[in-house]
């Protein structure tokens, strides 16, 4: 181990001159530190607090003697601590464990600053034997839980665990090997470790190494090693091992035994564990002094070493390692930065331990790959160009590939950079420019080997070992098209492979033939890049390809499953519409094809819209006529061009008027097939269209297509749209028929079509007599308008005679004459009767009534006293009725029901949008509202009368 070679990886950050301060009186028992403070506990129970420049913060008293152990916990800011308290009798121990919140202090009032003890327990009792505490150790579980190990010197470990703060805790007693010799069963030193659900405690003794499985119950215990070590030489790594000092070597413990030891010689005084390294302080027997040794095993070297005085107390904290002396001397040493260690060891050429150091600290990558390129830097200045570039390349991935891409530019040093640029290939992050000059490298050398194999590689184009973009532009740009066809096809890059084809070598049938031996969803893709250039050159073959994609795709999806399901898997035909961008002809034909092969297509209503588009279109763009191109002489005379010219003329006008007449053709032809595409996605038994019926409207009116919008107008129940066709069209006949066929309410027709009819020929201004004599047998035969409305509404045309109304009218006045004698024969009848009743009210009030049924209406038997006579002249024995009876047994029945009426016509008279959809839907709605004042519902009554109203009501049913 002498032989390890020993650095200044750390320094004295106080260059010695700091100490414990004047403020802490008493002898140091412990120390600990956490969340940015040193806390010592002294023989005078005082505990001290101190911050970063070991200055003096505050200091409280925690026991009334002495301050054995202490620990400061960093998940909260609570203190524990072990001291003795004064005994207040004699069967309890004086030492106690407390709990300090550091965060509450005392109130203002108290006569000292300290913080509040929120807990105080004893730790021995009757089932706790006292004896002397050796060491001490907090475990933070899950908040507020705590578990506290004390190890004892009789080998004995009592834990506490559980919520200090309010007492819930559980108390255990682990027990080491039992051993005659008291001085070797002491507990020298403890050490947690928590991995997943298993929680285990390493305790160790002089003579034994023991590991105690806590999630067992009861826990169980398992001997590591049967020797130990003293006081101070415990300590646990960040990996969860047990450190062990003794004076021949140090050991480390896993939990299943003992691991790897390391034969520094010397008494161990203290262990401890820093940022990965070991920290010791060794006692040397022959000179009787102390060094203190930082030691970095993964990189097998001393980081740091140093003589020191007495050593009291070894911590850690603010990043710093903290030696406390004997004489309260205080020694901070801190880490140097990996900068100033790579510096270091770089200026010494030591290039082989600082990558090891970056890699064994676990820097980032960035950070390795920088001293390899120093090293690199290093070894290209003493010109070994191969080691160099062999440290460079493995910085590929963080270092900028241009830096090292500069240095060897040269041509005489070219086969190193082609060494790079393929190794950056190799790891797949090669850019587009890496591909370029890799491949312009390989043209410079002439090395149509490499080229090829670089090309042409199995390996190189499976796993991407360069850009395939750029390798087929550069081959494309240096005319090597057979070479970059290659590496389209192998790499899949079918549209590149296309590309290809069509721009640079206009081989169109060979592009559909490969198309074709694409799979479908490959197909599909580049039809969609390329379809335009194929529709253009080749549309018949182009539109049968896309006839297979779409209705053919792999005959084997299609068995086992249902025709909609396979339908469903296949491209749509909205998806190639782009390509047909300036062919509609050719999406005509496409379209026309797909549907009648495939009748219930996902997209079946996108489709119709665009034959909708197609068919109800104006003109489509047809593919111009050629003309022939004249080459004229510059030589000829002006006659022979003005014959020349005179006879194109004439051609063209030929060819202008035959274009004309083959044009309207093909639109009346297509009219034809929207109108037909219109009905038939549209059957009786369905709701909705198979098209987009917004879209189909704004089409037909665009292109004035006339049946088609009577059609989906009379489809869609838009009967006042219907006929305003025929009234813009000024198509009276066919109005009159429209209105035939829609008005009539029995056949589900709108009767109200009528009076817009009527309304249309008052506002005519011209001589329709005929058409309103026929309009107003229809009115008159369905009740539609009163005859003062078709009289105001006439009467705005000054062509109409009073003729033409005449016997209209005069059969209206002979009706409303007779209904007005049977409303006038109604209310006489209606007086007569309210007449006879109101009498017979007051003959109720004013005259005496004379009983003198001799039966008793229930039983019919005689009637005999008691007996009970009702108004309404019916008379009971008084066992026939009920104990309550108190209206008539024969008359009641009636009676609730006119009150049941009555109630429901106030219900009624409330419910005010039921009246207003009465008068809404009547046909004479003034007829409702006399219905309602004539049942009283709407009339206003006040109470008096009302009073009177219901005393008169319930006179006939009155008790005699």
């Amino acid at each position: 181990m002498y032989q390890w070679r020993k650095f200044e990886f750390f320094e004295e950050k106080s260059a010695g001159k700091s100490s414990i301060p004047d403020e802490v009186t008493g002898k140091i028992e412990c120390c600990s530190g956490g969340r940015g403070k040193i806390v010592v506990g002294c023989d005078d129970g005082t505990v001290n607090l101190l911050d970063r420049g070991f200055k003096f913060i505050y200091g409280f008293q925690a026991h009334a003697s002495s301050v054995l152990f202490m620990q400061q916990l960093k998940q909260r800011n609570f203190l524990l601590t072990i001291g003795e308290d004064e005994q207040a009798s004699p069967q309890l121990s004086s030492i106690c464990l407390k709990v300090f919140d550091l965060d509450k202090m005392q109130p203002e009032g108290s006569s000292t600053s300290s913080p509040v003890c929120i807990q105080i327990l004893r730790i021995f009792t009757n089932q706790f034997p006292e004896a002397k505490i050796t060491s001490f150790l907090v475990l933070e579980e899950a908040p507020p839980i705590l578990l506290i190990s004390i190890g004892l010197d009789n080998g004995c470990i009592y834990c506490i665990k559980g919520d200090m703060a309010r007492e819930r805790i559980t108390r255990f007693k682990l027990q080491v090997e039992n051993i005659s010799d008291k001085s070797l069963s002491s507990i020298t030193g403890l050490g947690f470790r928590v991995d997943g659900q298993a929680l285990q405690l390493f305790a160790v003794t002089p003579s034994s190494v023991s590991l105690f499985s806590l999630q067992d119950q009861p826990p169980r215990r398992q001997t590591l090693d049967q020797i130990g070590c003293g006081a101070n030489s415990v300590t646990m790594s960040d990996r969860l091992e047990l450190i062990v000092g003794r004076p021949e070597a140090i050991y480390f413990y896993e939990v299943d035994g003992r691991g790897p030891c390391w034969a520094f010689e010397g008494e161990k005084k203290f262990l401890g564990w820093f940022r990965g390294y070991l920290l010791c302080v060794i006692a040397d027997q022959r000179n009787g002094r102390n060094t203190f040794n930082v030691y970095d095993l993964k990189n097998r070297l001393i980081a740091h070493s140093l003589m020191v005085r007495e050593v009291s107390y070894l911590l850690c904290e603010w990043g710093n390692i903290i030696l406390i002396m004997s004489d309260k001397t205080t020694l901070c040493i801190g880490e140097k930065d990996m900068e100033s260690k790579l510096d270091m060891l770089f200026r010494k050429n030591l290039y082989t331990v600082a990558i090891n150091l970056v890699q064994s600290q676990q820097a980032d990558a960035a950070a390795t790959a920088e001293v390899l390129r120093k090293y690199g830097d290093h070894l290209y200045g003493k010109q070994d160009y191969d080691e160099a570039m062999a440290q460079y390349i493995n910085t590929i991935g963080h270092l900028e590939p241009s830096y090292v891409i500069q240095k060897f530019l040269d041509a005489q040093r070219i086969y190193n950079l082609t060494n790079y640029l393929e190794n950056l290939h190799e790891k797949g992050l090669a850019s587009k420019d890496h591909t370029t000059l890799l491949l312009n490298c390989y043209t410079k050398l002439k090395d149509v080997e490499k080229l090829n194999m670089f090309i042409k590689s199995e390996d190189s184009i499976g796993e991407h070992k360069f850009d395939v973009e750029t390798a087929i532009r550069v081959c494309r740009a240096a005319g090597y098209h057979e070479h970059a066809m290659y590496v389209a096809k192998k790499s899949g890059k079918h549209e590149l492979y296309l590309k290809i084809l069509l721009e640079d070598l206009g081989r169109y049938q060979e592009a559909l033939e490969y198309i074709s031996s694409l799979e479908p969803s490959q197909a599909g893709a580049t039809v969609k890049e390329y379809g335009k250039i194929l529709i253009e050159h080749r549309p018949m073959e182009t539109i049968e390809i896309l006839m297979k994609l779409c209705t053919e795709e792999a005959e084997s999806a299609k068995k086992g499953k249902s025709n909609s399901t396979y339908i469903s898997m296949l491209p749509s035909p909205v998806d190639f519409i782009n390509i047909f961008i300036h062919h509609p002809q050719s999406l005509l034909d496409f379209l026309e094809k797909y549907t009648s092969k495939v009748k219930d297509s996902p997209a079946q209503i996108e489709i119709h819209n665009t034959l909708l588009e197609l068919y109800l279109s104006n003109d489509l763009n047809f593919p111009s006529v050629s003309q022939e191109n004249t080459v004229v002489d510059s030589r000829a005379t002006s006659s022979m061009v003005a014959d020349k010219m005179s006879m194109e003329d004439s051609k063209e006008r030929s060819i202008v008027k035959g274009k004309d007449i083959d044009k309207e053709k093909d639109r009346l032809r297509r009219l034809e097939k929207g109108l037909h595409l219109l009905k038939n996605a549209w059957p009786s038994d369905l709701e909705h269209p198979l098209y987009d019926v917004d879209l189909a409207i704004i089409l037909c009116e665009m292109n004035a297509f006339k049946e088609g919008l009577l059609f989906l107008y009379e489809k869609m129940k838009l009967y006042k749209e219907v006929i305003a066709c025929y009234m813009q069209a000024h198509d009276h006949e066919g109005l009159i028929s429209c209105c035939k066929k829609l008005g009539d309410s029995s056949k589900g027709g709108d009767p109200s079509l009528w009076g817009d009819l009527l309304k249309y020929f008052g506002e005519l201004g011209e001589d329709c007599s005929k058409e309103v004599k026929e309009v107003l047998t229809y009115i008159e035969r369905d009740d539609i308008l009163p005859p003062i409305v078709v009289l105001q509404t006439l009467s705005r045309n000054p062509c109409l005679t009073l003729s033409v109304v005449k016997d209209y009218i005069a059969r209206k006045l002979e009706e409303e004459s007779k209904l007005i004698e049977e409303d006038r024969r109604s209310i006489e009848k209606y007086q007569e009767d309210t007449s006879v009743m109101r009498k017979e009210i007051q003959d109720l009030r004013t005259n005496a009534r004379i009983f003198q049924l001799s039966k008793c209406t229930a039983c019919t038997f005689t009637l005999d006293l008691p007996a009970v006579h009702f108004m309404c002249m019916h008379s009971f024995h008084q066992r026939c009725l009920g104990d309550n009876e108190k209206e008539c047994p024969e008359c009641a029945p009636e009676y609730r029901s006119v009150l049941e009426m009555k109630r429901s016509l106030e219900q009624n008279a409330k419910d005010q949008d039921r009246f207003f959809q009465q008068v809404k839907n009547s046909k004479d709605g003034f007829s409702v509202i006399a219905e309602y004042f004539g049942k009283r519902v709407v009339s206003k009554t006040s109470n008096g009368t009302a009073d009177a109203f219901r005393s008169g009501s319930t006179a006939p049913s009155s008790i005699f």
